[in-house]
């Protein structure tokens, strides 16, 4: 696979002005700024763990609150993610992973298959960790699944502590997806579906 994996993003609406820029093949840099510490902070796990480099500016109506910069991020990525991958020729196409964070510890499992669904159970304690509102961690990975076509289930095995159940979720969904996205020799660049063809979201 000589193509360069990555996928560029820019979203403007009424509410948020956001950039995204994602590199598959990376090495882990981040370069990321929401107005939303705690998104920083989760934005940089998926960077780091899925050795993604990924560059992330937002600026959006966060006197308001925080769910319209959020989502709007979460397409970004997405639409950033889908088009890295093309249409998805060579890659193992599966991901899944159990990612601990002390008492907490949460299953992803990635099929970049082109169909967008979200299957997530995560029972957060918390409304609150920091000043991010927790109603928003599905909502996030809502609107990715949705804009990328990745089918996506998360699931929490165990978890008392908020701020490590949401972490532990992006950590899991990083390294899945990095499985899931990696080039299968074995393929020699062909589409991973017996069908042929994997349809992208938005084509």
């Amino acid at each position: 696979m000589n193509r360069t994996r990555s996928g560029e993003i820019s979203r403007v609406t009424k509410e948020t002005d956001v950039f995204v820029q994602i590199d598959i093949d990376g090495s882990g840099k981040c370069d990321v700024s929401t107005g939303i510490g705690f998104l920083d902070h989760m934005i940089q796990q998926l960077s780091s763990h899925g050795l993604f480099d990924i560059k992330v500016s937002a600026n959006g109506d966060t006197h308001v609150d925080d769910h319209h910069t959020n989502e709007d991020i979460g397409i970004a990525i997405g639409q950033a993610l889908s088009k890295a991958l093309g249409d998805r020729s060579g890659i193992k196409r599966f991901g899944h992973f159990l990612a601990p964070l002390d008492e907490a510890l949460i299953q992803v499992v990635v099929d970049c298959s082109g169909r967008p669904h979200l299957s997530f159970d995560l029972d957060i304690p918390s409304q609150k960790v920091g000043t991010y509102d927790t109603e928003l961690v599905k909502e996030f990975f809502a609107a990715v699944s949705s804009n990328s076509g990745l089918t996506l289930h998360i699931r929490q095995i165990s978890g008392t502590n908020t701020h490590h159940i949401v972490e532990a979720s992006f950590k899991s969904f990083a390294r899945a997806l990095r499985m899931a996205t990696e080039i299968d020799p074995r393929r020699s660049g062909q589409i991973p579906s017996s069908k042929g063809v994997l349809e992208q979201a938005g084509s």
